[in-house]
């Protein structure tokens, strides 16, 4: 009869998980991972609930190499491809972020939240056409916000103002309270020269959001454009007040108060600030 050996092992992982998902309930994610950092053989569910609680904690440099030895362990899985690519999304890693969406689509062809990722990453990389392609697919049989807004924000890059339009007045009318509909709005009729546009979509903005620097940048435009240069220096003041460092709005603030006070007859010349995409 053979001699048993009792050891104090660490808990299953099956224990470890329960605990660590009770602290995370609790809010306590600092303790949940120094408790699953101190594991140190590698289990692919462990290191994935590792890197779940970096992200929730916006460590997302830390969550990638967790996601990423998770996506090492299992290349056929397409979640574990898919978390990879969002932490590197979020670290900005745009090109590495294509690359994972691309492998979770060629796992799962249908994954909407890849292509929007996906389309997101090419269109920082400057690829609108690409990015529209991507777009397009995830806007397939169901008309989705975010797909819709990615389809309009593409064309609008590529230049294709019209229908770049008619996509955001769609997304307008289902949520008219939408501050970043309506901050690429303004960005698009700038570039356009479609003042009553820059104008209407300030002023819907401003209503939602006194204090965005977009709405003030556009108003600024208009009533220069105008020739309003009274509303033109009250709304420099407020755009001051809002971005005290931003040189155009001193440049703009000063064109509007010498042709207020003194009705020169110089052409005012505004610099032009689009929305963020």
């Amino acid at each position: 009869m053979k001699n048993r050996t009792i050891s104090f092992d660490a808990p299953a992982v099956s224990e470890l998980l329960e605990a660590v998902s009770a602290l995370r309930s609790s809010g306590l994610l600092s303790e949940a991972l120094a408790m699953l950092t101190s594991r140190r053989e590698f289990d692919a569910d462990l290191c994935a609930t590792r890197g779940g609680i970096e992200f929730s904690m916006g460590r997302f440099e830390d969550a990638a190499l967790s996601y990423s030895a998770v996506a090492l362990s299992r290349p056929g899985n397409p979640d574990a491809q898919f978390n990879l690519a969002l932490c590197l999304q979020r670290c900005g890693r745009w090109d590495e972020a294509a690359e994972g969406f691309e492998r979770v689509l060629r796992l799962d062809a249908d994954w909407t939240e890849a292509l929007l990722g996906l389309g997101a990453c090419l269109l920082e990389m400057n690829r609108a056409q690409d990015a529209l392609e991507c777009f397009d697919r995830a806007c397939r049989g169901v008309r989705q916000g975010p797909a819709l807004f990615g389809k309009a924000v593409a064309l609008q890059l590529l230049g294709e103002f019209e229908r770049s339009t008619e996509i955001y007045e769609e997304l307008l009318a289902s949520g008219p309270n939408s501050e970043e509909v309506l901050s690429n709005c303004i960005a698009m009729n700038i570039d356009n020269h479609n003042l009553a546009g820059v104008r209407e979509h300030s002023r819907r903005l401003l209503e939602l959001a006194p204090h965005s620097e977009v709405a003030l940048r556009g108003s600024v435009t208009a009533a220069l454009e105008d020739g309003n240069y009274q509303a033109a220096v009250y709304y420099c003041e407020r755009l001051l007040d809002a971005a005290p460092d931003c040189l155009e709005a001193w440049h703009n603030f000063r064109i509007a108060i010498e042709q207020y006070q003194f009705g020169s007859t110089e052409t005012a010349f505004a610099v032009h600030s689009g929305g963020k995409l």
